[in-house]
């Protein structure tokens, strides 16, 4: 059975910002010659890696809202520059939007149910990410979205 992880994407605005700090981070490590090119590295290892692995992927909190996410392609453990163990998530490099929905602030990453996961965004509702997150939050209430 597919899982998902929910992390929050701190000091990145937008997913523009994201999609560059991810690009410079992955030429960094293409020069250095790493095996994976888009990581995140988390403190805690998780447990259901099998499920993680079955379709999963991280879906990334930004500003309080779930705005995309990204397939996951390994989970390793790793090591932190000052020698402090961790998990590595490698990523797939596509950043897919999703349908914004708020999110409170939470520490660490969350395991997320695929029917709890926001649905892809295709182009014709592509407009519907650029509105701001009360909006479509208070037109889904409506039954509007």
């Amino acid at each position: 059975m597919t899982i998902h992880i929910l992390k929050l994407c701190v000091g990145v605005d937008d997913i523009d910002e994201l999609a560059a700090w991810q690009k410079k981070r992955a030429a960094q490590r293409k020069a250095a010659g790493e095996k994976h090119l888009c990581i995140h590295r988390t403190r805690m290892m998780p447990k259901r890696v099998t499920e993680l692995l079955d379709g999963g992927s991280l879906y990334w909190v930004i500003k309080g809202v779930i705005r995309v996410r990204q397939k996951l392609k390994a989970v390793e453990p790793g090591q932190r520059d000052d020698g402090t163990p961790c998990a590595v998530l490698a990523l797939d490099r596509k950043l897919v939007r999703t349908m914004p929905k708020l999110m409170r602030p939470f520490q660490g990453w969350r395991y997320l149910d695929p029917q709890a996961a926001p649905t892809d965004l295709d182009e014709a509702s592509a407009d519907i990410a650029k509105m701001p997150p009360a909006m479509v939050d208070e037109l889904r209430t409506l039954g509007l979205l």
